[in-house]
């Protein structure tokens, strides 16, 4: 069972996380943004994914870079969401059989 701080601490994130989502939203509402800055939007999210996972690739477990290489494999045939499920499943799965 979860305890109440990390309930708590989830819900603190879910809020922030989100609270950045609606600042974004009511910035940027009333405004016609270049090309460029649509492009620069659109290529956000995949900068911070990169963020995220990049230092797993100088990894020293086993695990980590067969999950990396199954997903650099998934990311070439499927979807995104088919890709990042792929990922995690390979990540935890690995992980847990491997230590």
């Amino acid at each position: 069972m979860i305890s109440l701080e990390s309930f708590l601490v989830f819900l603190s994130m879910l809020g922030v996380t989100y609270s950045t989502r609606l600042m974004g939203f009511f910035a940027l509402r009333n405004r016609t943004l270049s090309q460029r800055a649509a492009s620069v939007m659109q290529a956000a999210p995949g900068c911070v994914l990169i963020a995220v996972i990049a230092p797993y690739f100088v990894s020293d477990k086993p695990h980590e870079l067969i999950a990396i290489a199954l997903t650099v494999l998934a990311a070439s045939r499927f979807s995104m969401l088919v890709t990042v499920l792929i990922g995690v499943g390979s990540s935890g799965l690995l992980g847990y059989l491997m230590r």
